[in-house]
């Protein structure tokens, strides 16, 4: 009954408007030295549970990111501090653990370009990655 109730809510947000149509390549971003999930972050990982709530098969990798200053071994702690918060939410919305893989890529995988403010707070990001089936 539980199931039966959880898929009709959930299609009925999908009918509304509140389910995006694909979650891969999404980011939520964080403040400089922060891991903490902004209200706009917030809202973004919550569309992303109906998601996949929405699509039981789907399942992600949240990849930690951050610029490229400070040392490479502090960048990967807050790079899996920001994706473990990330996919903490997607859990509290009711995601199986099981679904979520997280990995921390610091500052050895820049998303975008270049440096200065302006880049950098696109590198401060936990992305989200649907696994591909095989």
């Amino acid at each position: 009954m539980k199931k039966i109730l959880l898929g009709l809510i959930t299609m009925g947000l999908a009918a509304c408007g509140g389910v995006p149509d694909m979650i891969n390549d999404d980011k939520v971003f964080f403040a400089f030295d922060s891991a903490v999930i902004t209200d706009n972050a917030q809202e973004n990982l919550d569309e992303q549970a109906l998601y996949m709530k929405a699509n039981p098969e789907i399942d992600v990798i949240m990849e930690g990111h951050c610029d490229e200053r400070g040392s490479t071994e502090y960048n990967l702690a807050l790079g899996a501090l920001r994706a473990g918060n990330a996919a903490h939410v997607l859990i509290e919305n009711g995601i199986e653990p099981e679904r979520i893989k997280t990995i921390s890529y610091g500052k050895e995988r820049p998303q975008y370009p270049g440096t200065g403010e302006e880049v950098w707070a696109k590198n401060r990001n936990a992305t989200t990655k649907v696994v591909e089936e095989e």
